[in-house]
């Protein structure tokens, strides 16, 4: 029989279940893909604001990577909020023997606007991980905060910016385009040796976006972690996202910024 395919998140907790670690595990189970995790830090945190973190020492960061990867056949890992530079520099040692795909995902604000990255820890993000990453997989702020430039407006700029971040050394970089305006939402992929590529979808007009960005690099790292090649394992993530917030509001959960349904393929629990 085959071997189950594994991934890794390494992320934070958030307690309202919509992001972080939790969408990363729900992302991944909805890819038919057993998730392990690593926890980088505690947040007491809903739909409305984040009131308090508590990062886990970096000791025990590396510590939960050294037990996984010993024990498990990690196909990808998605690396999520790291909080401060003593994490991410645990995080870069706790990989440096690792082979497989990695998707950064640049976390440094959450949807309700609390910081989540401290600015020293963004040089060590930069220096530390940027350049093991697979796909670096930034929304337009974080793109801007890594380059320190104003945020993209169009999807030229949004390529440029792109083609800047695979000068820090990522295989690719996936503009998501979620915080720009108009009817449509593009995501940029740009990828060495090849053409952009730009993933469109009508924009939904819903309060419900909690862990987007969570949710679409775990599933990236859920399609590379059952062996699709890159530019599909980003289409299926971008589709099925897609359809993660346009069926949110059967969930209404929260009185703030509500979970995306991870789990909308899956009509029996619906009401």
């Amino acid at each position: 029989m085959a071997n189950f395919p594994v991934a890794l998140t390494i992320a934070g907790s958030d307690s309202g279940g919509g992001a972080g670690i939790q969408a990363d595990l729900k992302a991944m189970a909805s890819f038919g893909v057993y998730g392990t995790s690593v926890l980088t830090a505690v947040t007491a945190q809903n739909t409305v604001a984040v009131t308090a973190v508590q990062e886990v020492g970096p000791e025990v960061v590396e510590a939960q990577i050294a037990a996984v990867l010993d024990d498990f056949d990690i196909k990808a890992v998605k690396v999520g909020m790291l909080a401060s530079s003593p994490i991410v520099r645990a995080v870069a040692k706790g990989l440096a023997g690792y082979c497989g795909a990695v998707v950064l995902d640049p976390v440094m604000v959450a949807k309700s606007g609390d910081s989540l990255l401290r600015d020293d820890a963004v040089a060590a993000l930069a220096d530390e991980l940027v350049p093991r990453a697979t796909i670096l997989t930034p929304n337009l702020p974080e793109a801007a905060r890594l380059l320190g430039r104003e945020p993209a407006d169009s999807i030229p700029e949004r390529t440029e910016q792109g083609n800047a971040l695979l000068q820090l050394g990522p295989s690719a970089v996936l503009m998501k385009g979620g915080h720009a305006a108009g009817t449509e939402c593009h995501d940029v992929l740009v990828m060495r040796d090849a053409r952009p590529r730009v993933f469109a979808s009508a924009r939904i007009d819903t309060r419900h976006t909690h862990g987007t960005g969570c949710t679409l690099s775990s599933a990236i790292a859920a399609s590379l972690a059952r062996g699709h090649p890159l530019p599909a394992a980003v289409e299926a993530a971008h589709t099925y996202l897609h359809h993660a917030i346009r069926a949110a509001d059967r969930l209404d959960l929260g009185s703030g910024h509500g979970p995306v349904h991870h789990f909308h393929w899956d009509t029996r629990h619906d009401h």
